[in-house]
C-alpha cells in the first residue's frame, strides 16, 4: 500500500564556471596571492558543479550533501559576482524534469544567463533527490520512518521556497516543472507523504486509535488538496493523479477504520458499522479504479473482517441503529508536519570557497569611495598647481628674480642659468618633440580598440534583429538593443573622453608652437644664451638698497611656500586607507551600506588636516604676491629706465616664461601619455567585456535556434486540405447526407480528357445469384441498368465540376476480364484466388473504400470466370 511519489531530477547542460569567474577576478582584483587564491576557488566551484550535476546521482545522503553544498556555494557567491547578461555572463541550460520530449523535438529546456535560475533548478534537484531518498527508506523501523519524514518535509520546504521566489529570480516565464503551480502542488504532495509516514509510525507504535484517525484524516486532507490543485492542469506526470486519488481514499478509509474502533470502545456499535461501511466503500473504489497503481488487498480484508464481525454482533446482540454517512460526526485532524524552511547554509559540511572575497556591494562601495577620494585629492592638487602657476606668471611679468640679479647688465642672471640648466637636464626641446610625436599613435590605438568593441556589438545586434524579424514572437530573449544599452553608454563615454583628449592635445601643440623658439634658446650653452640677451647699463645704484633686500626676502618666502606645496602634494598622494573593513562592518550590522555618509565622514577625518594646509598655503601666497607687487613698484621707481634696459628686461621675462611653459608642457605631455596608456588597459577590458557578452549571446542564439527547430518539428503539419467540390456536392447540386463512415481518398478526374466508351450491361447471372443479390442490405445502390443511356458518347468531354458524381469513382473503364483495356484491381493482402474460387467466398471490401451511395461489391462469384468479379461502379 505504501506507494510513495518521488520527483524526477532536472538535467543540466555542462557549463564552464571557472573561466568567466577567473576573468572577472583578474579584471577586478590586483594581481598577487589574493587573486591567485580566488582563481583557485573558482576552479573548485567548477569541479563542485560537475560532481553535483554532471553525473547521475545515487539515491543516497552523500549525493544530496553534494547538491546542498553546491547550492550553498551559489548563495555565497551571489553577492560577490555580478551575474548578468552584460557583466559575468554565464548561460545555464536546464531541461524540464517532466517533459519526455518527442522523437524529433527533444525535451523542453530553458537557457538563461541568471544565477537565480541556476539556484532555483539546483534547489529543485535537492527537493527531488530528497523525495527519492525518502521513497527508498525502510519503513519497518524507526530510523527509516524518521529519515523519510525528514526528507519529505525538506522536499516540501524546497518546493515551497521555489514557489515563492521563482518569478522574481527569473524575471520571465519558467518551464512547467518549476512554475509556481507545479512546485506548489509538489510541496503539498511531499507534506502529505510526510504526514502519512507519521501515520505509519503511529500505527506501528500502537498509539490510541483516536490519534491515529486524526493523523490519517489530515493526510487524506493533504492528498485531496494536492489532487484538486493538479486535477485540471497538465503539469505533472499522468500517473501521479490516480496515486493521489487513491491515497486520499486510503487515508480516509484508515481514518474511518480507526475511528470505528474508537466508536466500538465507546459502545457506539451503529456508528462503528457506519464508519466501516464507508471505509469498505472507499477501499472498494480504490481496488476497482486504481488497482494497477496501489494494492489495497490487505486493507480490504482487514476492513471487511471488521465489518462482518461488527454486523454479526449488532444483529445478534446490540441491535443498534446504523446512522447514515451524513449523520456521522466528523473526524478531527492532527498535523505533525510542516515544510522545512530553506535557511542557508543547508549543508552541515559547507565551507565558503570565496570567504576572503568581499561582497559585490562592498566592492561597489569601495569603488565609489576611491572615486570620491581621487576627486578630493585631485581638486586639492589642482588648486595648489594653479596657485604655483599664478605665482610663476606674476614673477615672470615682473622679471623677478632676474631684475634684482642683473647687476652687470652684460651677463646672464643666475636664475636664468639655473632654469636653462634644468631644461637641458630634462632633455630640452627634443623631449617635448618626442612626447608630442607619440600622442597621435596612442590616440589611434585607443580609437581602434573602441571601434572594434562597438563593431562586435553592432554585428551581433544586427543578427539578433534579423532573427527577431524572421521568427517574431517565437524569438523570446532579451533584445540586444536593450541589453547593450549600458555598454553603449560606456562606449559613448569613452568617445567623449577621447574627443576631449584630442582637444587638449591641440591646445598643448598651440602652446608649444608659441613658446618653442624661447624654449630652444634656453637649451643653448651659456655663451650663446648671453649673446642672445641684449646688454644694458648696470643699475649699480640699486644694489644693497632696502627695496632690493625686501624683494629678495619676499621671493625667498615664496620659494619656501612652493617647496611646502610640493611636499603637501606628495603627502596627499601617499595617504592610503582601506575602507573594506568599514563597509563590511556596516553591512554586517545594518544589512546595507550607506556609502555616502560613511565615505564623507572618513574623508573628512583623513584629509581634513591636509585640506586646511592647502587653504593656508593659498592664503599665504596671496599675501606674499601682494607684497612683492608693492615692493616691485618701489623698485621700478628707483630703477633708471632706457630702451636697452627695457629690451633686456623683456628678453629675460620671456626666458623665465619659457621655462615655466617648458615645465608645464612636459608635465602635461607626460600626463597625456600616461592617460592614453591607462585608457588602453581600460578599453581592452571593455573590449573583453563586449567580446564575452557577444560570445555568450551567440551561444544563446544557437541554443535558441536549435530549440525553435525542435519545436517546429514537434508542431502538427499544415491543416488538412479542403475536400474537392465533387466530394461535397451531388450531381443535382444538393449536399449529400452526412455519414459517419470515413471518406475514401479522392481520385483525380481530369476534365479535359475524353471519357472511354460506355460500360456494357453486366452479364446475366443465375437465379440463385439474383436471389442472393436481392438480399443485399437496404441502403445500397441498385444495379445501374440504365447506365449506357446516361454514359457519354465516345470522345465526349467529361462533365463539368457541378455535375460531378457525389462519390469517388473507380477507373473510367470496364473492369471485368475479357474486355479490352481490362485492368485488374489490386487484390487485398494475403489473397488467394484459387482458394477464393474454390470455396466461392465473397470479396469483403475494407470499410475505407465503401461509402454510402456507392454500389456494393457483388457477393456471389460470377459464373464462367476463373477470377472473382471486380467491384461494379455505376455511371452517374
Amino acid at each position: 500500500m505504501t506507494n510513495f511519489i518521488s520527483v524526477q531530477l532536472k538535467k543540466a547542460a555542462e557549463v564552464d564556471l571557472a573561466k568567466p569567474l577567473c576573468k572577472f577576478i583578474q579584471q577586478s582584483y590586483p594581481g598577487g596571492d589574493a587573486q591567485a587564491e580566488h582563481c583557485r576557488a573558482a576552479e573548485e566551484l567548477g569541479k563542485l558543479r560537475k560532481s553535483a550535476l554532471g553525473r547521475p546521482l545515487d539515491k543516497h545522503e552523500s549525493a544530496l550533501e553534494t547538491l546542498l553544498r553546491y547550492y550553498d556555494q551559489l548563495c555565497s557567491i551571489e553577492p560577490k559576482f555580478p551575474f548578468s547578461e552584460n557583466q559575468v555572463c554565464v548561460t545555464f541550460t536546464w531541461k524540464d524534469a517532466f517533459d519526455k520530449g518527442s522523437l524529433f523535438g527533444g525535451s523542453a529546456k530553458l537557457a538563461l544567463a541568471s544565477l537565480g535560475y541556476e539556484k532555483t533548478c539546483v534547489l529543485f534537484n535537492c527537493g527531488a533527490l530528497a523525495s527519492q531518498i525518502a521513497a527508498e527508506q525502510n519503513l519497518d523501523n524507526d530510523e527509516g520512518l524518521k529519515a523519510a519524514a525528514k526528507h519529505y518535509q525538506f522536499a516540501s520546504g524546497a518546493f515551497q521556497h521555489i514557489k515563492d521566489t521563482v518569478l522574481s529570480a527569473l524575471n520571465r516565464e519558467p518551464t512547467v516543472d518549476i512554475s509556481p503551480d507545479t512546485v506548489g502542488t509538489l510541496s503539498l504532495i511531499m507534506l502529505a507523504q510526510a504526514q502519512e509516514v507519521f501515520f505509519l509510525k503511529a500505527t506501528r507504535d500502537k498509539m490510541k486509535d483516536g490519534i491515529i484517525a486524526k493523523l490519517a484524516n489530515q493526510a487524506a486532507d493533504y492528498y485531496g488538496d494536492a489532487y484538486k490543485q493538479c486535477q485540471y492542469k497538465d503539469t505533472l506526470p499522468k500517473e501521479v493523479f490516480p496515486v493521489l486519488a487513491a491515497k486520499h481514499c486510503i487515508m480516509q478509509a484508515n481514518a474511518e477504520y480507526h475511528q470505528s474502533i474508537l466508536a466500538k470502545q465507546q459502545k457506539k456499535f451503529g456508528e462503528e458499522i457506519g464508519r466501516l461501511q464507508h471505509a469498505a466503500d472507499l477501499v472498494k473504489t480504490v481496488a476497482s479504479r486504481y488497482d494497477e497503481y496501489i494494492n489495497v488487498k490487505d486493507l480490504v480484508d482487514k476492513i471487511n473482517r471488521a465489518l462482518t464481525a461488527a454486523k454479526k454482533d449488532n444483529d445478534f446482540i446490540y441491535h443498534d441503529r446504523v446512522p447514515d454517512l451524513k449523520d456521522l460526526e466528523s473526524i478531527g485532524k492532527a498535523s505533525l508536519v510542516k515544510s522545512t524552511p530553506v535557511v542557508v547554509p543547508l549543508s552541515q559540511k559547507f565551507t565558503d570557497l570565496f570567504e576572503k572575497m568581499v561582497p559585490l556591494q562592498v566592492q561597489q562601495s569601495v569603488s565609489v569611495y576611491n572615486q570620491r577620494k581621487a576627486d578630493l585629492v585631485n581638486r586639492s592638487i589642482a588648486q595648489m598647481r594653479e596657485a604655483t602657476n599664478l605665482a610663476n606668471g606674476v614673477l615672470a611679468s615682473l622679471n623677478l628674480p632676474a631684475a634684482i640679479e642683473d647687476v652687470s647688465g652684460d651677463t646672464v642672471p643666475q636664475s636664468i642659468l639655473t632654469k636653462s640648466k634644468s631644461v637641458i637636464e630634462q632633455g630640452g626641446i627634443q623631449t617635448v618633440d618626442q612626447l608630442i610625436k607619440d600622442l597621435p599613435e596612442l590616440l589611434q590605438r585607443n580609437k581602434e580598440i573602441l571601434d572594434e568593441s562597438l563593431r562586435l556589438l553592432d554585428e551581433e545586434e544586427a543578427t539578433d534583429n534579423d532573427l527577431r524579424t524572421k521568427f517574431k514572437e517565437r524569438w523570446q530573449r532579451t533584445p540586444s538593443n536593450d541589453l547593450y544599452k549600458p555598454l553603449r553608454a560606456e562606449g559613448a563615454n569613452f568617445h567623449n573622453i577621447l574627443s576631449k583628449a584630442v582637444q587638449a592635445d591641440g591646445q598643448v601643440r598651440e602652446r608649444y608652437q608659441a613658446h618653442r623658439d624661447t624654449i630652444a634658446l634656453l637649451c643653448k650653452p651659456e655663451s650663446e644664451l648671453n649673446a642672445a640677451i641684449p646688454s644694458a647699463n648696470p643699475a649699480k645704484t640699486l644694489q644693497g638698497s632696502e627695496v632690493v633686500n625686501v624683494l629678495r626676502t619676499l621671493l625667498a618666502n615664496l620659494d619656501e611656500v612652493k617647496k611646502e606645496r610640493e611636499q603637501l602634494e606628495n603627502d596627499l598622494k601617499s595617504v592610503n586607507f582601506d575602507m573594506t573593513s568599514k563597509f563590511l562592518t556596516a553591512l554586517a550590522q545594518d544589512g546595507a551600506i550607506n556609502e555616502e555618509a560613511i565615505s564623507v565622514t572618513e574623508l573628512d577625518r583623513i584629509y581634513g588636516s591636509y585640506t586646511q594646509k592647502v587653504q593656508e598655503s593659498l592664503k599665504k601666497q596671496e599675501e606674499l604676491l601682494k607684497n612683492i607687487q608693492n615692493a616691485h613698484q618701489d623698485f621700478s621707481k628707483m630703477k633708471q629706465s632706457n630702451n636697452e634696459s627695457n629690451l633686456r628686461e623683456e628678453v629675460l621675462k620671456n626666458l623665465a616664461v619659457a621655462n615655466d611653459n617648458f615645465v608645464e608642457l612636459v608635465g602635461n605631455l607626460k600626463e597625456g601619455t600616461k592617460f592614453y596608456n591607462e585608457l588602453t588597459e581600460i578599453l581592452l577590458k571593455f573590449q573583453n567585456k563586449c567580446s564575452d557578452i557577444v560570445f555568450a549571446r551567440k551561444t544563446e542564439r544557437d541554443e535558441l535556434l536549435k530549440d525553435l527547430q525542435q519545436s517546429i518539428a514537434r508542431e502538427p503539419s499544415a491543416p488538412s486540405i479542403p475536400l474537392p467540390t465533387y466530394q461535397t456536392t451531388s450531381a443535382g447540386g444538393s449536399k449529400p447526407a452526412a455519414s459517419s463512415a470515413p471518406t475514401p481518398a479522392p481520385r483525380t478526374m481530369v476534365g479535359t480528357k475524353p471519357q472511354p466508351p460506355a460500360r456494357p450491361p453486366p452479364p446475366v447471372i443465375s437465379a440463385a445469384s439474383s436471389s442472393s443479390s436481392t438480399s443485399a442490405p437496404s441502403g445500397t445502390a441498385p444495379a445501374p441498368a440504365a447506365a449506357p443511356a446516361t454514359a457519354p458518347a465516345p470522345g465526349a468531354s467529361a462533365p463539368a465540376a457541378s455535375t460531378a458524381p457525389s462519390q469517388a469513382q473507380g477507373p473510367p473503364y470496364p473492369t471485368y476480364p475479357g474486355y479490352p483495356g481490362y485492368c485488374q484491381m489490386p487484390m487485398p493482402m494475403g489473397y488467394n484466388p484459387y482458394m477464393y474460387g474454390q470455396y466461392n467466398l465473397p470479396y469483403a471490401p475494407s470499410p475505407v473504400y465503401q461509402n454510402p451511395g456507392q454500389a456494393p461489391y457483388p457477393t456471389p462469384q460470377q459464373p464462367g470466370y476463373l477470377f472473382p468479379q471486380q467491384p461494379y461502379y455505376p455511371q452517374q
